[in-house]
């Protein structure tokens, strides 16, 4: 049985973050569809973190 533990570890979360806003690996291979998925996630990413951003200030504000 795995423990609570193993269901909140972000390391997976904070590695796909940072390598999606990294210069892409020249050896991997590139399609339209790759750089489109990319780019979507990049705007998703700024956006959840701009609406937590808000949040926070909203409940702060309180």
């Amino acid at each position: 049985m795995s423990s609570v533990k193993n269901y909140f570890q972000l390391g997976d979360v904070f590695r796909y973050f940072f390598r999606v806003f990294r210069k892409p690996d020249p050896s991997a291979p590139t399609s339209f569809n790759l750089k489109m998925m990319h780019g979507i996630n990049r705007i998703s990413i700024i956006m959840f973190l701009f609406c937590v951003v808000v949040m926070v200030v909203r409940a702060i504000m309180r």
